[in-house]
């Protein structure tokens, strides 16, 4: 399989899937073979479906030490998003100041790059969030 086929065809690397639990509607992300409030009650009951893509910010930081693959975007702001459907995932605000995040500030996912394996080796993608 070529490289461009596998980032293709593995759809959570470009959507933001999610199961909710057929007994009690539990919503987790990333996506779980058991619910964590029903337990074994619920196997074979979890249905994947892909969030809105939508959220407001709940919590955030500035990052201004950073990880070698990341120097040349200091700083730049990490934030605890809630997405409308109520799950809570951790995430980098882009195309934003980060005088300007605010708690509450409306955001929605874009996929971006997240990074390399070295020189001319496999691009990875993943989700971002920008306001809107």
């Amino acid at each position: 399989m070529t490289t461009a086929r596998f980032w293709r065809d593995n759809q959570t690397r470009y959507n933001l899937m999610a199961t909710r639990c057929g007994n009690c509607g539990k919503v987790t992300f990333p996506p779980r073979n058991v619910c964590p409030v029903c337990h074994r009650k619920s196997m074979g009951k979890m249905k994947r479906f892909q969030l809105n893509g939508e959220g407001e910010v709940y919590s955030f930081t500035v990052v201004h030490e950073a990880p070698s693959a990341f120097e040349m975007q200091k700083p730049y702001v990490l934030a605890m998003i809630r997405m409308d459907e109520g799950v809570m995932l951790t995430a980098q605000l882009i195309d934003v100041e980060a005088a300007d995040v605010k708690i509450g500030m409306k955001v929605k996912a874009t996929i971006r790059k997240i990074g390399e394996e070295g020189p001319g080796g496999i691009i990875h993608y993943g989700y971002k969030f920008t306001p809107f």
